[in-house]
């Protein structure tokens, strides 16, 4: 079943991108740093085609707790298809949702945590230094600076965490766009997000990347501003392909 929450994140599941070890975690509840994402890993992976992955996960929905799962249900920002899932298990709305959802429902992290040294450090030796769990909870709670290191992780699973993270905001977005070594993935995930894409900055970032799938710099492109498609026409950063689609807009503009 499709919980109907999207995040970079979930999505990265959601494709199926995941490790089997990765996906064993996740059911345990460990991988996600919030509980929109940990439910809706959860659902994805009680349907899992490996028999442990989907197992594991119907224990960890199994042990929620009752009371803090009732509320977070009865939040106006939880999706019909996550309640109806619970629905179908004997577990309804409260009353009374949850004021905050920055948090996951279970925190089953601390067995696989192993770097809290370090934590508040935006330093990329350190931060490198930590586990996987422990830079993703980074990647959605930390500072912006923490986000501006490990939106560049090289765990593709983190950088999603980042783009999923409840405190960014689009100036950060619009810098990812501007950055040299940002993965392929990351941009993608952007040019893909039609709120992020609102911002004529996004928009223009994306486009003069060299790092941004084609297809998506190809339907930015139509966005520009006479004055930027122009610049682009000269800009020997982008590829030529680009730069050729630059100019035929331009001879188009003049007719």
């Amino acid at each position: 079943m499709d919980p109907g929450f999207r995040s970079p994140f979930v999505d990265f599941f959601r494709r199926g991108a995941a490790a089997r070890e990765v996906r064993l975690l996740a059911a345990r509840g460990i991988m996600a740093p919030r509980a929109h994402d940990q439910v809706a890993l959860l659902i994805l992976l009680a349907a899992d085609h490996d028999p442990d992955v989907a197992a594991t996960a119907n224990k960890t929905l199994d042990a929620l707790p009752l009371k803090p799962l009732r509320a977070f249900l009865a939040r106006p920002d939880v999706s019909a298809e996550i309640r109806d899932f619970f629905s179908t298990r004997g577990v309804q709305a409260g009353s009374t949702p949850a004021s905050d959802a920055s948090d996951p429902l279970v925190d089953a992290s601390a067995d696989a945590a192993h770097g809290e040294a370090g934590k508040d450090s935006d330093d990329p030796k350190v931060l490198s230094s930590l586990s996987i769990v422990e830079r993703m909870k980074l990647a959605m709670k930390g500072t912006r600076e923490q986000r501006a290191q490990l939106v560049r992780d090289a765990n593709r699973m983190v950088a999603a965490a980042v783009l999923s993270s409840p405190k960014l905001t689009d100036s950060e977005v619009e810098a990812f766009t501007k950055m040299g070594n940002v993965s392929e993935e990351v941009l993608r995930i952007i040019g893909t997000n039609r709120s992020w894409l609102k911002n004529y900055g996004v928009t223009l970032g994306l486009v003069k990347n060299p790092k941004t799938p084609p297809g998506i710099a190809m339907q930015l492109i139509n966005r520009l501003s006479e004055r930027d498609v122009k610049m682009l026409a000269v800009d020997r950063n982008v590829p030529e392909s680009l730069r050729l689609v630059a100019r035929k807009l331009m001879v188009k503009a003049l007719k």
